[in-house]
């Protein structure tokens, strides 16, 4: 039987993560959009990382956020997916110009990520 206390830590968490996904989302968009979408290859991988890891954060807050969601397999996998990018575009936005922000937003989001799949057990 779960006790009152692991429901409650489990929703905090799985809140906790879908506003960290929301963040990271809303930070590598902003970075992606000051890229040079005709510049060099640096820029176009900055670009890519960015879009990318806003699309994963942004389906991962959707699918935390659902109610109706309760197929643990696919919360699992689509939060594993989202951890796993988040760490790629933290060390490519760890080289960018002016991308230490974005880099902490995806540690973070991943940070939170991996907090909640140990609430899930």
């Amino acid at each position: 039987m779960t006790s009152q206390q692991e429901v409650y830590r489990f929703l905090e968490d799985r809140f906790a993560c879908a506003l960290a996904c929301t963040e990271c989302a809303r930070a590598c968009v902003l970075r992606a959009s000051l890229a040079e979408t005709e510049g060099p290859d640096d820029q176009e991988l900055l670009r890519r990382k960015g879009i990318m890891c806003a699309e994963v954060c942004d389906a991962t807050c959707r699918v935390l956020s659902d109610q109706g969601a309760q197929d643990e397999a696919r919360i699992r996998g689509e939060v594993e997916r989202c951890r796993a990018v988040c760490l790629e575009g933290a060390h490519v936005f760890d080289t960018a110009p002016r991308g230490e922000e974005v880099a902490r937003a995806c540690r973070a989001c991943a940070r939170a990520c991996s907090d909640f799949l140990a609430t899930l057990g």
